[in-house]
């Protein structure tokens, strides 16, 4: 039996294993939750911008008026809550919509387009605007302000302990995810396999991060890049999730071990960084003697792992660099046309499942520097691509979900149906104008990309 929200018995690892399985809902009830990052900065300089004075905390505040609740932290507001849906910081104030689940991309897409309206009204009133790219083009990390949550202070402190790039990975990093639902732990499987093993792809097609600190830093995503060097404790492609016998419990396990960053108690973060969440079960933290985790304490940790899928009591999509508006829309549409129907998902593992485990990892690296061009088992990314977007095409047509307009969900495909076939990826876009009309300047991308 899973313990409760009432239940003071110590948890078991059935309980945690009981958490994730949890989330499994028939296929009626099957939802998607889409998240998107963007960086604020000042329009006149195109500096970052700080909490404070007339900052992110404005605009926080701003956004109240649209029927936002506002969510406190040591006196600060840190976030925002609408129903379901909540706005948030990342470590350097890029600011996140964490999108309600919803039926349909056409909803999606109207969520998105009201919170980036309302945030512009606002925005517009600071002097401020939005740029949706997935690494910071000019700024460098000391110039990046730092947001007052309780969290991320363990992080930073903790990053550069395990990996080189963490703190680029906080501070100067945007991404695009969508949430999806599982009916089954067979399913969970199925999807999680198809996902991950395809991930690279969405990292290719998405690929929008050419620069750092003003110059081409050799890489199509800088923001993949910087998930490589961040703690091989906590990311990367799960070669478990490939092997016979994966289930909620390997996933569990595989959570279990990974180090601590905290445990929440009231309004503090208690930094554990690096601590066992084992020994937290056995009652063994010196930090908290006797005590011994909640149900809370542990979805807060799952929250703590970065691989490139992620299990909650849902699958996240966690491999795209943020851009442009339309985009925004065409990463769920790519990962629901792919995993709600179950032909289009068969067909997805058809392309990836002879892929040799060892193989993920580094196609994993080598979209991040080729895009497209980089190879697996004998076959372009951008032939793959290709074949994975008439999939998830077929399985948007398939789902029949229109619009007022009475149109189907595949147009939100559309631009990344034209970046396969031209095989040209985002970034490469980007670089043609750094190296044409921009002459070399890379904060043009502020004027001709802010939302």
């Amino acid at each position: 039996m899973a313990a409760t929200a009432t239940d003071d018995r110590p948890l078991t690892f059935e309980d945690l294993v009981a958490w994730f399985e949890k989330g499994s809902k028939p296929k009626d009830q099957w939802r998607c939750g889409a998240e998107h990052e963007k960086f604020v900065f000042h329009l006149g300089n195109h500096a970052p911008v700080p909490y404070e004075p007339n900052g992110i905390k404005a605009l926080l505040d701003g956004l109240t008026r649209f029927g936002w609740t506002p969510v406190m932290e040591a006196g600060n507001i840190i976030a925002l809550e609408k129903g379901i849906a909540n706005v948030s910081l990342e470590p350097g104030g890029q600011f996140e919509l964490s999108g309600a689940p919803l039926e349909t991309i056409h909803d999606i897409c109207n969520e998105t387009g009201e919170h980036l309206t309302e945030v512009k009204t606002v925005a517009d009133e600071l002097g401020l605007g939005f740029l949706g790219l997935g690494f910071t083009p000019i700024w460098r990390r000391d110039q990046v302000p730092v947001m007052p949550k309780g969290r991320y202070k363990i992080m930073r402190e903790y990053m550069p302990k395990v990996g080189g790039l963490g703190l680029d990975m906080m501070f100067r990093t945007c991404t695009v995810q969508a949430n999806l639902d599982f009916a089954s732990e067979a399913d969970m499987v199925q999807k999680f396999r198809v996902s991950l093993a395809l991930q690279p792809i969405a990292t290719a097609l998405f690929a929008n991060s050419p620069f750092i600190e003003g110059k081409p830093s050799g890489f199509l995503s800088s923001r993949a890049n910087v998930w490589t060097d961040t703690d091989p404790d906590r990311t990367g492609m799960l070669d478990f999730v490939f092997r016979d016998g994966f289930n909620f419990e390997t996933y569990a396990r595989y959570a279990l071990g990974v180090p601590m960053y905290f445990a929440k108690r009231g309004d503090r973060y208690l930094d554990l960084s690096g601590r066992s969440f084992k020994d937290f079960m056995d009652g063994k933290l010196a930090e908290l003697p006797g005590e011994r985790p909640t149900m809370k304490d542990w979805a807060d940790h799952t929250t703590t792992i970065f691989p490139e899928v992620r299990l909650k009591q849902y699958l996240e999509m966690r491999g795209a660099d943020s851009g442009p508006w339309g985009r925004l829309c065409a990463l769920p549409a790519l990962w629901i046309g792919v995993l709600y129907d179950s032909a289009a998902l068969a067909a997805a593992w058809d392309l990836c499942k002879d892929w040799r485990i060892e193989d993920h990892e580094r196609l994993r690296a080598d979209v991040a520097r080729l895009g497209l061009k980089a190879q697996i088992a004998g076959r372009t990314v951008q032939d793959v691509a290709q074949d994975l977007l008439v999939i998830a095409h077929q399985g948007l047509k398939n789902r029949n979900k229109l619009s007022a307009g009475m149109v189907d969900e595949t147009g939100y495909l559309a631009e990344l149906e034209e970046i396969a076939a031209s095989g040209i990826t985002p970034a490469e876009r980007l670089l043609e104008l750094y190296n044409g009309p921009w002459a070399g300047d890379a904060s043009k991308v502020f004027e001709t990309f802010a939302y």
